[in-house]
């Protein structure tokens, strides 16, 4: 799953959830380095961790 990622994609670690989303900001190998609304930027190695794909910000609907 986390071959498909790329720079932009809207992301969050299953393992904590305390984090908020984050954006991913690049992916070299099993490396990825997303920048998390609560925990900044962090380094998740793709071969532990199965980060959780959310549809992008521009899709997400909104009400008036």
């Amino acid at each position: 799953m986390n071959e498909i990622l790329e720079p932009g994609m809207i992301v969050r670690h299953p393992g904590a959830p305390e984090w908020g989303t984050g954006q991913v900001q690049s992916r070299v190998g099993d490396r990825i380095t997303v920048n998390f609304t609560h925990a900044g930027k962090q380094v998740v190695d793709g071969r532990h961790i199965i980060l959780i794909l959310l549809p992008p910000l521009s899709s997400q609907s909104t009400t008036s």
